[in-house]
């Protein structure tokens, strides 16, 4: 059946006008577009069931935009989110009135600052937030301060761990917080671990938290003014910044409500320890990894900046030790412990115990308690 008249009318003047972008609500059956002045929208009389009145909507915009009467090209959804769409589309795919065309437009690289806004305008989402803060031209445009307002505003409502962490990632991230938002936010993440982990993520070296330094010994001062690598490690942990950092750390652990925070956990920790494994992840249980760093911490170690470091100051072999493991920690210490990915809370806490208590050793190593 075609639409009624009155319908086919309004939304051929509607797209007649050019609008930047039209936006489709479903359950009100309301067509809404975006032009230079505003917003216009056509009210829908269907007669027909809403949904196969609404697909012939959708034809209609379809066949007028794209020259396809198909509604949203089957080839365009296989592409939405692998950023093989051309730039001069990405016009056309916010016509469609397809949330899948949104997402297909906001996760292109080629994506600009007014077309985001037309984007943002067509469907405001979390998600969609997120995936344009990961582009430096949106940061960096007019958007920028819209979509970071909008994810600190829907963080109560996030229940996800995994979204809060990449939420509180790129909001810090983008530098576009002052210093009055940015402890605001961090005084919030005070029992809240998937927003601590979203801090570590994006300011491992400039968390708000205040810790003292270490004494730092001058023989390891020294190796690191000359670059060596294993000195210049310890000398960042001994920083204040540093201090602060394993403090985090070390909260986080105690007490992580999931396993998406723990594995995230890992993977900082991992990233921060990173130049004593250029490597990469060693997939590799405690034990392994344990005895892995027995084997460089010493005088005689493979690594000849270890080697060189210990041989200067042999005390500081338990410290090289305990940031050779933090440095492997992954997957692969849960995979020994065979725990079942819906295990939570402090089941799982319980579960976890024969690997954390380690790491939670060596976190305080470093902390010098």
């Amino acid at each position: 059946m075609d639409l009624s008249t009155e319908d086919s009318f309004r939304l051929n003047v509607l797209l007649a006008n050019r609008p930047l972008a039209i936006r489709i609500d479903e359950a009100r059956l309301l067509v809404y577009g975006l032009g230079p002045q505003g917003e216009s929208v056509v009210r829908l009389n269907a007669n027909t069931r809403p949904d196969q009145y609404l697909r012939r909507v959708k034809e209609l915009i379809s066949g007028h935009v794209l020259g396809s009467p198909g509604g949203y090209p089957i080839y365009l959804r296989r592409w939405t989110r692998m950023g093989q769409m051309r730039d001069e589309s990405l016009e056309q795919l916010l016509l469609l009135g397809e949330p899948e065309a949104v997402v297909a437009a906001v996760c292109s690289p080629g994506l600009t600052d007014e077309l985001a806004r037309r984007a943002w305008w067509a469907m405001e989402d979390a998600e969609n937030a997120r995936r344009m803060l990961g582009n430096p031209a949106i940061v960096e445009g007019a958007m920028g301060p819209v979509l970071v307002d909008y994810l600190i505003d829907y963080l109560p409502f996030e229940t996800e761990s995994d979204k809060i962490m990449e939420s509180i990632r790129l909001v810090l991230q983008t530098g576009l917080l002052d210093a009055d938002r940015r402890d605001d936010l961090w005084k919030k993440a005070a029992r809240k671990q998937p927003y601590l982990v979203g801090f570590l993520q994006a300011l491992p070296d400039d968390l708000p938290e205040r810790a003292n330094p270490r004494q730092l010994p001058e023989p390891i001062a020294a190796l690191a003014q000359q670059g060596n690598v294993c000195a210049r490690l310890l000398r960042r942990v001994y920083a204040p910044a540093g201090q602060a950092f394993v403090a985090t750390v070390g909260t986080v652990l105690a007490k992580p409500p999931n396993q998406d925070v723990v594995t995230a956990t890992f993977d900082l920790l991992r990233d921060y320890f990173g130049a004593l494994r250029p490597e990469g992840d060693p997939d590799l249980a405690l034990a392994d990894l344990l005895a892995d760093a027995e084997r460089l911490a010493t005088p005689a170690s493979p690594d000849p900046d270890t080697g060189r470091l210990l041989r200067a100051v042999p005390e500081a072999a338990h410290e090289v030790a305990a940031m050779r493991v933090l440095s492997g920690v992954g997957y692969g210490l849960l995979r020994a412990l065979s725990l079942d990915p819906s295990v939570l809370g402090s089941l799982m806490r319980r579960k976890l115990a024969p690997v954390m208590d380690p790491l939670q050793e060596r976190l305080r190593l470093l902390a010098g308690r």
